[in-house]
């Protein structure tokens, strides 16, 4: 059996590796060059995004990109000096068709890395903000580059999609370092209403937590069916929700207990159910069929029973006695 040309192939290739060693060797030292390189960039990255006052993901977010770049520009230094017959330009054409189809798979991964860059950047809202997203509220844990996480007030997290936050309406409840509140509080009509709103506003003055500028204010908004409605508005800082439970708590037991000491009425909806007592025997019979109210004095209207007895027996008087008797009969 002849293994002469097995042999020489073994040596071509062996020759082959000798000749790339020196290449491969100085491509390993050339990566771990670019290491160093990667991480002193992202280094750098990070103390001037610290310097400019950036957020905390912002900055932890360009170190990233410029650590990943300066590792993708040492591997293709890398690969250029093992293979010299390999260029960038041999890697797009290489990419061709099959770039444009890895474009359209990963096309909402790409759209909520960008939409997480420009959040970064533009900073609509930071970490420990509080926002409302559609029926989600809570306060915003991280942001990173595919996905926003937010812990809602009952201790659940919710992860949104940037490119949704992006291009939806967003409320940010503490972008403000102040926040208006308001209730709206009935009094009774017969009650002095310049006096209940002086009281309601001597009430949120006295409540920790309220700010005197801007000062609290009391404006009647609406003259209900059972009440006059009058809205108390007051402001507090910092707005944050705990915050604002806390001061609505306060406020609105120290006005329910001013208006109560100074004999203000708060009235509320009262219903009157009328029992419905009609039969066909006593409909209209206003002595027997009374609909929840008394009986009037004196006549009262003929029940349709009677009054259907009496237009029968007038329209029999009046036919011809053959038809009276058929009628009757």
């Amino acid at each position: 059996m002849d293994f002469s040309i097995a042999w020489q192939k073994i040596n071509q290739m062996g020759r082959d590796f000798m000749a790339l060693l020196p290449n491969l060797l100085f491509g390993l030292v050339v990566f771990v060059v670019f290491i160093f390189i990667a991480r002193g960039v992202k280094a750098l990255v990070e103390r001037l995004v610290q310097n400019r006052g950036q957020s905390q993901s912002l900055k932890l977010l360009l170190s990233r990109l410029s650590y990943v770049a300066a590792l993708l520009l040492g591997i293709l230094v890398t690969v250029t000096i093992m293979v010299p017959s390999f260029t960038p330009a041999s890697l797009i054409s290489a990419l061709g068709v099959g770039g444009v189809a890895i474009g359209f798979a990963f096309k909402d991964i790409f759209q909520n890395f960008l939409a997480g860059v420009l959040l970064l950047v533009t900073e609509p809202f930071r970490i420990d903000d509080q926002i409302k997203y559609k029926d989600f509220e809570g306060t915003v844990e991280t942001i990173q580059t595919r996905a926003t996480t937010i812990r809602t007030y009952d201790g659940r997290r919710v992860v949104i999609p940037n490119a949704e936050l992006f291009i939806n309406a967003v409320t940010v409840n503490t972008a403000y370092d102040k926040r208006r509140l308001q209730y709206d509080i009935g009094i009774g009509y017969g009650d002095d209403i310049d006096k209940a709103r002086q009281l309601i506003m001597e009430a949120m003055k006295g409540v920790e937590g309220v700010l005197t500028d801007p000062a609290p204010e009391a404006l009647v908004v609406d003259l209900a069916g059972s009440s006059v409605n009058i809205r108390a508005r007051w402001w507090i800082n910092p707005p944050r929700r705990a915050d604002i439970m806390g001061a609505q708590d306060r406020v609105l037991e120290a006005i329910k207990n001013t208006l109560t000491a100074h004999g203000i009425d708060l009235p509320f909806p009262t219903q009157q159910i009328l029992w419905h007592d009609q039969t066909e025997a006593t409909d209209g019979d206003r002595k027997s069929q009374r609909e929840g109210w008394p009986a009037g004095k004196g006549d009262v209207p003929q029940s349709r029973a009677e009054a259907q007895q009496e237009q029968q027996a007038a329209t029999n008087a009046a036919a011809p006695p053959e038809q009276a008797e058929k009628a009757a009969g």
